[in-house]
């Protein structure tokens, strides 16, 4: 997400935000056009799923879902009275998390209401670290795809472990999978993919998904021809990483993705716990 953007959603966000004996809190109607839904409708659903995943986390939906009625103006004057809802930063979390992952601004929302912090850096580190977790896995749906189109075409798991091996010696300058992971310090039983960076992660995918497309356009038979298929896409994606000057076998270990994952937990867990709650008795 380039840096002008996430300033201007920054901003768009900050914007919209009210205060409430501390608490920071925001209209779902405000909410509904900053996530880009055109609909009413179509948000109530998105405020439903998250006010029912607020009740699996055993906290309570009066605390961050407030109801409260809004007028709003007619286009011929006057005015109507439509339903609104005042929202905790939690509230706001939960929304975007059950939203259309599809919307930028919704990307966006996801990390910015997880942080209770509005530094800009934290923003971003955590942009940094959720792409890094939706290309790993990704990549686990591309080989997985892989791994059932070449079992269809008489590849056994052996097999299909060599084929990966193999891409994965032309995408990384000769070296296998298993130096890779030795030069990384990959657990042994650790898949290579949890400790790679991202670029290396969607240099792998993409290898992986031309593969996949080219054995069903070319109806590939067999592990020697899939296997050819497979280490010239690899060949061809590392040709494009090292005109950019990237070259992969190079590129320094990332932290353990499942670390990440728990880290990233964590700190939306803490961040929330300390975002404050809607007194119901002031509405």
């Amino acid at each position: 997400m380039e840096q002008l953007i996430i300033k201007t959603l920054t901003s768009s966000f900050e914007a919209h935000a009210h205060t409430q004996d501390g608490v920071e809190f925001w209209y779902a109607r405000d909410l509904q056009k900053l996530l880009e839904y055109d609909d009413w409708k179509n948000f109530i659903k998105v405020i439903g799923k998250a006010q029912e995943s607020c009740k699996n986390a055993d906290s309570s939906v009066l605390e961050h879902f407030s109801q409260v009625g809004k007028s709003i103006k007619m286009p011929k004057g006057g005015t109507r009275e439509v339903q609104d809802f005042l929202l905790t930063r939690y509230a706001c979390y939960l929304i975007a998390q059950n939203a259309d992952p599809q919307k930028q601004a919704v990307a966006f929302a996801q990390s910015y209401f997880a942080l209770q912090t509005r530094k800009q850096e934290l923003i971003e580190e955590r942009i940094r670290l959720a792409e890094r977790m939706e290309a790993r896995e990704r990549l686990t749906s591309t080989e997985t795809q892989l791994s059932r189109l070449i079992y269809e075409r008489g590849v056994d798991e052996r097999g299909f472990g060599r084929i990966r091996s193999k891409g994965d010696k032309a995408l990384f300058g000769g070296n296998s999978t298993q130096q890779m992971k030795e030069k990384l310090n990959v657990p042994a039983k650790r898949a290579l993919g949890d400790f790679l960076p991202t670029v290396t992660i969607l240099a792998k995918s993409l290898a992986t998904e031309m593969t996949n497309l080219n054995i069903q356009a070319k109806n590939l038979q067999g592990e020697a021809h899939i296997t050819t298929e497979h280490v010239d896409n690899n060949t061809k994606v590392r040709g494009a990483l090292l005109q950019s000057s990237i070259i992969p076998e190079n590129l320094p270990a990332e932290e353990d993705i499942k670390k990440l994952q728990r880290r990233v937990k964590s700190q939306t867990k803490k961040s929330l716990q300390v975002s404050g709650k809607l007194d119901e008795k002031k509405k």
